[in-house]
């Protein structure tokens, strides 16, 4: 208890000193940088703003009510982290369920890491340290590691690295983009999971993703039944194409659009007529992969 009540009380003293003007701290070169970075601080609720690019968006109510009723009974026991903007401004690097929680019970002040950090390291750090941490959904997941990969221009390869996943299971996660955006929203919200969107996102076509999705969310059904739903899909499209036969491509459409899906990580469509006349179709599923595949092309 003598221990705890030292810490806080190291705490209130740190913040004194950052809400000292003349001793203002803006990089870690600066005087008294060193008792304040890596320590834990008590800031004042108020100087604290939600960082921008925390990739959670959707907050349950009843949780942050749970949290912030243990909160008022035992403290805030995981200090948040914050990055420092200006002369006592601070913003969210991550914690932001423990901020909302201590701001719904009234709390003037909260335990706090402090970062000195630029806009690209505080993004960095507040993706990947959420992705380990929080409670994230597949798809706020999947957006995080679109993000790290866009912005930050990592490769999925030092993206394995950074968050310690394998990069099979990365690839897993964003291929959920893929999937209709209603599709997107119904994992989000708890009606399908996670494995029924893996299964899903084989199947091309929009609207036949979202007549599937919507038997799944009617009638319950698991994720080994989504996988026999989405097996017999493609064994009637399958039956029904042999009935068809689309024309055959010329060698070099061939040849050429195995090299451009391999140069643009996704599946295109070339049509070719005997002339050797046709039409390249590239398609897209979501503002980053659009963007993504616009720079690949460009250069841009």
């Amino acid at each position: 208890m003598a221990k705890a009540t030292k810490k806080q009380a190291l705490g209130r003293g740190l913040s004194a000193l950052l809400k000292d003007p003349e001793n203002d701290i803006n990089s870690v070169s600066d005087k008294n940088a060193d008792k304040v970075v890596g320590n834990i601080v008590e800031l004042d609720v108020d100087t604290i703003e939600v960082n921008p690019f925390q990739p959670r968006s959707n907050f349950n109510d009843e949780a942050l009510k749970e949290l912030a009723t243990s909160i008022r009974e035992l403290g805030v026991i995981q200090p948040i982290t914050v990055r420092k903007l200006d002369f006592n401004r601070y913003q969210l690097v991550s914690g932001e369920r423990r901020y909302r929680a201590s701001k719904m019970i009234g709390l003037a002040t909260i335990p706090t890491y402090i970062r000195i950090a630029n806009d690209q390291e505080s993004l960095e750090m507040a993706l990947v340290e959420n992705i380990q941490r929080q409670d994230l959904d597949p798809i706020e997941i999947a957006l995080s590691y679109q993000r790290l990969i866009d912005e930050i221009q990592l490769t999925q390869e030092k993206l394995s690295e950074r968050v310690g996943k394998k990069r099979s299971t990365i690839a897993n996660y964003m291929r959920l983009l893929k999937l209709d955006p209603i599709i997107q929203t119904g994992m989000r919200d708890g009606f399908i999971s996670m494995g029924h969107g893996r299964s899903l996102v084989n199947i091309d076509q929009a609207k036949d993703q979202i007549a599937i999705y919507e038997k799944i969310v009617a009638n319950n059904l698991s994720v080994r039944e989504t996988e026999r739903m989405v097996k017999n899909y493609h064994e009637r499209d399958k039956t029904s194409s042999t009935a068809v036969q689309k024309p055959s491509l010329p060698d070099f459409a061939k040849e050429g659009m195995n090299e451009i899906t391999q140069s643009l990580s996704t599946k295109v469509e070339v049509r070719s007529n005997t002339n050797g006349k046709g039409k390249i179709t590239i398609p897209f599923h979501s503002r980053e992969e659009f963007l993504r595949l616009k720079k690949l092309i460009t250069g841009e």
